[in-house]
């Protein structure tokens, strides 16, 4: 008998055991987390680009795009050999589009136009695509949608590509007339416009790796060629504005930049990270967004001490009239952050010239990173933060307006990865608000819908909401994610 009550005894103490122990761990998972909430002025939306979901490649008088070149004759690059001619069919379906945005209660829809549809070689506007635009722009404003308007999303002409694209200054008065087109057409009821998006990923993919359309290779010069006249165009269309419409229609123009946030590799130098931030961002934030404008001073002398063999740097030069027409030229910055790297000094040469041997720095990823689908996306919500400081710091804290940040999966529709991710950037993004006072006001999700991910074709999925590709009505079908956002959106907080 008294075995058995010591053993009760002992069942006993362990199941009470177990009871505080199980306490002890919700009780302190509960103090974990944390109630984040958002004031009505900042705004939630989701983000698409035209050449990814619109389809309709010859449709009502467009003309062919860089893309369109690319995946028609060199269909083996993309990764499953498929093209977006048709794809969510957005051209056809964009009320579905709209309706997707409202049932998942976002405010902000950005979205790009195609160039290509507006616009053809001999400078004869399609008014096809004009009635496009104008009745997705409508369709948003009669939801209480606020349309955020890239002019260009990748997909340059084709006939601009012929005539030297990127590479020759003729870009610029065929950027400003388009850009005239847009602000004459659409601007009564578009507020924010950006001109260009991530032009450091098209510069490089696209004229200096070739791992892009145009599939140029032009290492150490096509990039800094393509940078420049991207810059040069910006500031013809912001001075555009300035001049003939922001008096009347009293919008605003930011350009569209990509960042990562770079952290020293164990025992590197904090100066190393700093010079890759500079050469990445700073390449295109530093000529607007500084007081004295150029490019950044290291990006300046590195690329020169690189050049020895040549009678001028391969960084082309600002002259002061380039140099003043560029400070100031964007009334806000719209961020595109998806991940982070850390940094070492390159251990081996990675082609005679290009841009990352001008940095002279190998990227290394945290093995404690969490992996998204897609080979280079790691979740690293803490970079987002610390990038934000950073732009804050260097530039006097403008306006930021955070308009891609996904998570890529192979499609399921219980994405609780995804929703992770955005709620893990988002309290990111609400700690550089409250605790460091920078000033971002916006939050569009990459993306409202699945798409033609580039070269990664239909492989890899980043939408809040799936498209049924083989129906020929495209249905959009709701992630789990759209509950989330409904939720915060409704509510103005969310809880991580």
């Amino acid at each position: 008998m008294k075995v058995i009550r010591w053993l009760i005894l002992l069942l006993v103490v362990l199941i009470i055991a177990g009871v505080v122990t199980a306490l002890i761990w919700l009780f302190t998972n509960e103090r974990e987390q944390h109630i984040y909430e958002f004031s009505k002025d900042f705004k939630f939306g989701a983000a698409s680009a035209s050449y990814q979901i619109e389809g309709g490649w010859n449709a009502d008088g467009k003309t062919p795009n860089i893309w369109d070149t690319l995946v028609h004759t060199r269909p083996e690059l993309i990764k499953d050999q498929s093209n977006a001619d048709v794809g969510a069919d957005s051209y056809h379906f964009y009320k579905e589009d709209v309706k997707a945005l409202k049932n998942a209660g976002l405010e902000v829809y950005r979205f790009s136009i195609s160039w290509a549809r507006i616009v053809n070689e001999t400078n004869v506007i399609n008014q096809a695509g004009i009635d496009y635009y104008n009745n997705l722009i409508d369709e948003l404003i009669k939801e209480d949608i606020e349309p955020l308007v890239t002019m260009y999303h990748w997909d340059l002409p084709q006939y601009i590509e012929d005539l030297g694209g990127f590479q020759d200054p003729i870009l610029v008065e065929h950027f400003k007339f388009y850009a005239n087109v847009l602000f004459k057409s659409f601007g009564d009821r578009v507020k924010r416009w950006i001109t260009f998006n991530e032009p450091w990923i098209f510069c490089i993919d696209g004229y200096s790796s070739a791992t892009k359309p145009p599939l140029i290779e032009s290492p150490g010069f096509g990039e800094y060629l393509c940078g420049h006249h991207m810059l040069q165009a910006h500031a013809a269309a912001y001075k555009l504005y300035n001049d003939d419409y922001r008096e009347q229609q009293t919008g605003e123009i930011g350009i569209c930049l990509f960042s990562n946030f770079f952290y020293p590799d164990s025992g590197v130098s904090p100066e190393v990270a700093e010079k890759t931030q500079q050469f990445q961002l700073g390449w295109f934030t530093h000529p607007i967004f500084s007081s004295e404008g150029n490019y950044p001073k290291i990006m300046i002398d590195e690329i020169k001490d690189k050049t020895v063999d040549q009678p001028l740097s391969r960084l082309p030069i600002m002259d002061d009239e380039m140099k003043n027409s560029l400070i100031g030229a964007a009334d806000f910055l719209a961020l595109n952050y998806y991940t982070s790297r850390l940094v070492a000094p390159m251990t081996e040469v990675h082609g005679e010239r290009s841009w990352q041997s001008d940095v002279g720095v190998d990227f290394i990823i945290d093995e404690k990173w969490e992996k998204a689908k897609s080979w280079w996306l790691y979740n690293v919500p803490q970079g987002l933060h610390d990038l934000l400081k950073w732009i804050k710091a260097e530039y006097n804290n403008p306006t930021v307006l955070i308009t891609e940040n996904g998570y890529s999966d192979d499609g399921q529709l219980d994405d609780d990865d995804r929703i992770n991710y955005i709620k893990a950037h988002l309290a990111a993004i609400h700690r550089a608000i409250h605790q460091d006072r920078c000033k971002v006001v916006a939050y569009t999700v990459w993306s409202i819908i699945d798409n033609f991910e580039w070269m990664e074709g239909f492989t890899e999925k980043f939408g809040i909401h799936a498209v049924n590709l083989t129906s020929p009505n495209k249905e959009r079908i709701a992630k789990k994610s759209v509950s989330f956002f409904k939720d915060l959106t409704d509510q103005r907080q969310m809880i991580f």
